[in-house]
């Protein structure tokens, strides 16, 4: 199962307990921890190994960064650190970015900025481009949200609200998706009944095949198989007769000689994996003579369409010991 992939990215030396708690706090959420110092990162021979590192970046998910009074590596690149950089390719990324600073270094960055055209020793970092970068990541104007810490359960307590905030908007994402995917339904059914309006109109008000047909499209039948079996376009049904092509098409298989069970009309289709898929679809959907009957969407009933599967039964079990 895939995992969200969090990058841990900080000096190390002074770091290094509040790295190991992080890293500790994301593995019992489940998720997946990345740090340079714990061999997550593959090194390669032809590139410096910071380079590894920000090209790590590209496949995670999240990056933790975590700004302590100690430059820190710097970057072969330019002259920030390695873990600015760091931060700075996350940022370019798009990746969703959470800042912690120390909250020294954080009260200690009002007084840089009173004092930053003197030439001011600072107590609480061991270089100035710290408070340089602050001012950076502070202009920005996305993924700026900068957040003080004395301990490390500041940052996971600060994390495990965040974390369930993304999943509160992800759940809402998924409502919105389906609400967008019902209006585009909406939307093809209003397209159709204007071209049904403009035909009869325009044309011939006695053609009732072609009526028929524009009706049968938006048939709550067609809407349930366009989504179960994954059909990405239109296509209409007339009868018995033509939905069994349709099923046949897709690698379904029905039995001619076996009565429709417990009223509905029953097809499979063996799956790779030892499972069988079974699309049952109810015998009222269909007249004497096995035409399909118009149902409005009101009157439409989910059980009228089954999808399940069921695990095909291994020959040994017919062997008799």
């Amino acid at each position: 199962m895939a995992k969200p992939r969090i990058f841990i990215s900080s000096t190390f030396y002074d770091l290094r307990q509040i790295r190991s708690d992080i890293d500790l706090f994301i593995e019992n959420l489940g998720y997946e921890p990345i740090r340079n110092e714990e061999g997550d990162i593959s090194y390669g021979r032809e590139k410096p190994l910071e380079e590894y590192c920000y090209k790590e970046i590209k496949s995670i998910d999240i990056l933790i960064s975590i700004i302590g009074g100690r430059f820190g590596s710097e970057s072969k690149r330019d002259n920030s650190s390695i873990s600015q950089t760091e931060l700075r390719t996350a940022l370019k990324e798009n990746k969703q970015v959470y800042i912690f600073i120390e909250k020294n270094v954080l009260s200690e960055y009002e007084t840089y900025l009173l004092n930053k055209d003197i030439n001011v020793k600072y107590r609480f970092v061991d270089d100035i481009k710290i408070y340089q970068f602050i001012e950076e990541i502070k202009n920005l104007n996305v993924n700026n949200n900068i957040k003080g810490f004395e301990t490390a359960s500041d940052i996971t307590k600060y994390l495990k609200e965040q974390f369930a905030g993304l999943f509160q908007r992800f759940l809402e994402e998924q409502t919105k998706i389906k609400e967008a995917s019902l209006i585009a339904n909406l939307e093809r059914t209003s397209q159709n009944l204007i071209q049904l309006v403009t035909y009869l109109k325009e044309e011939n008000i006695g053609q009732a095949e072609n009526i028929n047909k524009i009706l049968m499209i938006n048939h709550p039948l067609i809407t349930s198989l366009r989504e179960k079996l994954r059909i990405p376009y239109n296509f209409y049904i007339e009868g018995l007769n033509d939905l069994k092509l349709l099923l046949e098409a897709r690698g379904f298989s029905f039995d001619e000689n076996v009565l429709p069970f417990g009223n509905y009309y029953s097809w499979e289709k063996h799956q790779k994996n030892g499972y069988k898929e079974i699309i049952e679809i109810s015998t009222e959907l269909f007249d004497n003579e096995n035409k399909l009957k118009y149902i409005n969407i009101n009157n439409w009933d989910e059980n009228y369409v089954v999808q399940k599967y069921e695990t095909i039964a291994s020959k040994d079990d017919d062997l008799p010991f």
